[in-house]
């Protein structure tokens, strides 16, 4: 199972609310909700969010088996 808890984890340490996200780094609330839900996002979408918070793939999202 794909889960985003490492993203949620990521902006909490950062001091980063979804509010931020929204107004300053032009985040959707529709791709929050997919974030949230732990619904697919596109490679491009992963990306842009490890190049905006200058981290890691692993900092955005993780693999585990059920």
């Amino acid at each position: 199972m794909i889960t985003y808890e490492p993203f949620w984890e990521t902006l909490k340490k950062r001091n980063i609310t979804t509010y931020k996200l929204i107004k300053d780094f032009n985040i959707s609330r529709g791709m929050l909700d997919n974030l949230k839900h732990n619904r697919s996002i596109t490679m491009t979408t992963l990306n842009e969010l490890c190049k905006m918070l200058d981290c890691d793939i692993t900092d955005i999202i993780k693999y585990s088996k059920e």
